[in-house]
């Protein structure tokens, strides 16, 4: 079964139950887990990104003290994958959840196929929706 394309740059392996990078292929993680534990992370200095606009205490930059901002790169090629502005100590957010076992009989009953890296439904003749 073909990669399913989750993202600009994550795919499901759903044959092998894994994330992976879909420009270099890199198996990231098990599907069933969310696929940044298997990113490299970089932890940025906001200020690096969005550096003061004017001087003072309000400078339009973000306080490093409120805010920070995760970088989720592939570790086979370096490619962003993901970013995320959090709060800190706030824990990595699940922003893709997946009941790979329904997926995969949904497939096998023909409810929905993996076309070209999408997900297309059948409606009741076979066609595609």
């Amino acid at each position: 079964m073909p990669g399913l394309r989750m993202t600009e740059y994550l795919d499901l392996d759903l044959d092998a139950e894994v994330w992976r990078c879909n420009r270099c292929g890199a198996e990231l993680t098990s599907a069933r887990n969310p696929y940044k534990q298997g990113c490299l992370v970089y932890d940025r200095d906001p200020r690096e990104i969005h550096p003061p606009l004017i001087e003072g205490d309000f400078s339009f930059s973000p306080d490093p003290e409120w805010v920070r901002i995760l970088e989720f790169y592939c570790p086979g090629c370096g490619v962003q994958i993901e970013t995320e502005y959090l709060p800190p100590g706030h824990p990595i957010t699940v922003d893709i959840e997946l009941d790979i076992d329904r997926l995969k009989r949904r497939i096998a009953a023909g409810e929905v196929r993996v076309s070209e890296g999408r997900l297309v439904a059948s409606d009741r003749e076979g066609e595609r929706r």
